[in-house]
């Protein structure tokens, strides 16, 4: 994807899913969603370890799985190793883009997703993406 692609298709993103968000403050997992959803976009956070609990306004869901509503970006902060378990809840939830924050990266978990027809980027901030982009 192109930076003037990725510039409009963020420009044009509102819900993000979160795979591994967490609720400490000093984790990329709630400080770069935090960010994201402080410019506007609508934050779906997803870990088991806090179901039950809300953040950004929204409940936390155990799995991909019981996200219902459309996701454009699911942002995974999740160790390589197990994107492979997400595969499947993944292609049921069909978002436009999955994001692998920075040091994840799978090539082959990411060439059956775009085989499928959904677009990767690994490897790579959100945040500093979303700055270097469209400005904080």
């Amino acid at each position: 994807m192109t930076q003037a692609a990725l510039r409009e298709f963020l420009a044009a993103t509102r819900t993000i899913a979160v795979l591994g968000a967490h609720t400490n403050h000093n984790k990329a997992a709630f400080y770069v969603p935090d960010y994201l959803y402080r410019h506007g976009y609508r934050i779906l956070p997803v870990n088991p370890v806090f179901a039950g609990q809300t953040l950004w306004g929204q409940p936390f869901r155990s799995t991909l799985s019981e996200i219902l509503e459309p996701v454009d970006i699911v942002e995974v902060f999740r160790r390589s190793e197990a994107l492979l378990s997400h595969l499947e809840d993944i292609l049921s939830l069909r978002p436009k883009l999955v994001w692998l924050q920075s040091g994840i990266r799978d090539d082959a978990f990411a060439e059956k997703l775009e085989d499928l027809g959904i677009r990767v980027i690994q490897d790579r901030c959100l945040m500093v993406v979303h700055r270097q982009l469209l400005g904080a």
